[in-house]
C-alpha cells in the first residue's frame, strides 16, 4: 500500500468546490488502496472563523473512513484587508513547516494551488530526490487575480509571478483542471510533465422524472459561492424577469448586498434560500428548469466544476462566463451560452427559452453525456498510473 499525503487549504466540513474537489480525490485514492493522509487548516471557510467544534486547539488529528486528517492552526480571516489575508496564509504556512519538522512525510505528496504561498512553502520544504511532488493547479494565480481586478502589475504581482514559476519548476508532475492551465505551464516549462485532471464529482446518477413546475415562467437557479468573481449581485440587478424566477443558494462576500437588494425590491421574483448541505442541494436542484453559471469576468484557466456536477444531475445550464467552459457546454450540448458580460444578450437568451426544451428528454441527454465523458473513476485510474 503506497503512502500519499494531500496538502490543501480547503477540506470538509468546509463547503464549496475546492473542498469537494480534494475530498473526492482523497476518497478516490483511498478506494484505490493508497494509504491517504490529508494536511489542512482547522475548518474556517467561507466565514473566516474557526468552526466552533474545532476552536481552542492548535492541531487535531482524526481518522475518517480510513483517511488520516491532520488539521492545523491558522489565523482565520476572510477580511477584505489584504494584509490580514496574507497573514492568514503565512500563519498556515508556519503551521505546515512545524508539521514537516516533526512528522515523517511520505514520498508522494499532492499539493493544492492556489494559495500560491502555501504551495510555495510545500515545494520549498519538501523537495527531496526520492520524493515526488505533484502540484494540483485549480486556478492560475496571479493571472486570475489580475483579471478580477484584485492585483495590479506592480512589484507584488511580479513577486507572486516568481513564486508561481518556482512552484511549477519544482513540481515533478503538474495536474491542471483545464487545458488552458496546462498550456500556460508548458509555455513556461516545455518539458514539464502534466496531466489534465478535471474536477469531476463522484456521486450516483439520480433517477430523473418529468418536472411539472407551476407557472409559466422559467425557474432558474444559482447555487454556490456568492463572491465577487461570480457577480450574483450584479446579475440580480441586471436580469429581465419577464420570463424567469431566480432562486439563489449559497453564501459569501456579496450575500448581505443580495439580501438587501431583495428586501428593497419585493416585487422582483428573486428568492434567496441561504446555505444547504450538498446532498440536500442535489435534491432541490432537480426541481428547477435551468441553472446559471456566471463569472463577472472571463478568467483564463478557470473551468467551473459546477459544469460537471450539474451534468450528472441532468440539469440544463446557461453559461455566462467565457473561456474553456464555453467550449465544454457547446461541444457536449449541455445547455446555452451567452457572451460573458453582455447582459442584454443574456436576457435575450433567457426570454427565448421555453419549458418544453428544458424537459426530461434534454435532461436525460445531458446525464448520458456526463456518464460517458465526465467519469470520475475512469479519470482517477489514469491518474494513479502517474503517481
Amino acid at each position: 500500500m503506497k503512502d500519499i499525503l494531500i496538502i490543501t487549504s480547503y477540506f470538509p466540513p468546509e463547503t464549496g468546490a475546492a473542498s469537494n474537489r480534494i475530498f473526492h480525490l482523497a476518497t478516490g485514492l483511498d478506494k484505490q488502496n493508497f494509504k491517504v493522509s490529508v494536511l489542512t487548516p482547522l475548518p474556517n471557510y467561507p466565514k473566516g472563523r474557526i468552526f466552533e467544534a474545532y476552536r481552542g486547539t492548535f492541531k487535531q488529528t482524526s481518522i475518517e473512513n480510513t483517511i488520516t486528517i491532520h488539521r492545523l492552526w491558522l489565523y482565520a480571516s476572510n477580511s477584505k484587508n489584504k494584509l490580514l489575508r496574507l497573514f492568514a496564509m503565512i500563519s498556515y504556512s508556519i503551521s505546515l513547516v512545524w508539521f514537516f519538522i516533526w512528522n515523517k512525510i511520505p514520498n508522494t505528496v499532492i499539493v493544492q494551488s492556489p494559495p500560491l504561498l502555501v504551495a510555495f512553502t510545500c515545494m520549498l520544504c519538501l523537495q527531496r530526490k526520492k520524493r515526488k511532488l505533484i502540484l494540483n493547479v485549480s486556478d492560475l494565480w496571479p493571472i486570475a487575480g489580475l483579471e478580477l481586478g484584485a492585483f495590479k502589475k506592480d512589484f507584488s504581482y511580479k513577486l507572486l509571478e516568481n513564486i508561481e514559476h518556482y512552484n511549477y519548476k519544482k513540481a515533478d508532475l503538474v495536474l491542471g483542471q483545464s487545458n488552458e492551465i496546462l498550456t500556460h505551464v508548458k509555455s513556461l516549462f516545455p518539458e514539464k510533465d502534466t496531466f489534465l485532471y478535471r474536477n469531476y464529482p463522484d456521486f450516483e446518477l439520480p433517477k430523473l422524472e418529468e418536472q411539472f413546475n407551476s407557472g409559466e415562467k422559467i425557474t432558474m437557479v444559482y447555487a454556490g459561492l456568492l463572491g465577487i468573481a461570480q457577480g450574483i449581485y450584479r446579475l440580480c440587478k441586471s436580469l429581465d424577469y419577464t420570463n424567469v424566477v431566480f432562486h439563489i443558494y449559497g453564501a459569501g462576500a456579496e450575500q448581505e448586498k443580495i439580501v438587501q437588494f431583495i428586501s428593497k425590491n419585493p416585487d422582483l421574483p428573486i428568492i434567496y434560500h441561504g446555505e444547504v448541505s450538498r446532498d440536500t442541494l442535489h435534491e432541490v436542484l432537480l426541481n428547477y428548469d435551468i441553472t446559471i453559471i456566471p463569472l463577472l469576468n472571463r478568467i483564463y484557466g478557470s473551468v467551473p466544476s459546477k459544469i460537471f456536477e450539474y451534468a450528472r444531475l441532468g440539469l440544463p445550464m446557461l453559461y455566462f462566463g467565457g473561456g474553456e467552459g464555453e467550449d465544454i457546454i457547446r461541444n457536449h450540448q449541455l445547455g446555452w451560452i451567452s457572451e460573458s458580460g453582455n447582459y442584454s444578450r443574456l436576457n435575450a437568451t433567457i426570454n427565448n427559452l421555453s419549458k418544453d426544451e428544458l424537459g426530461l428528454k434534454k435532461r436525460l441527454a445531458i446525464q448520458q453525456v456526463a456518464n460517458k465523458y465526465f467519469d470520475f473513476n475512469c479519470q482517477l485510474l489514469k491518474l494513479t498510473t502517474r503517481l
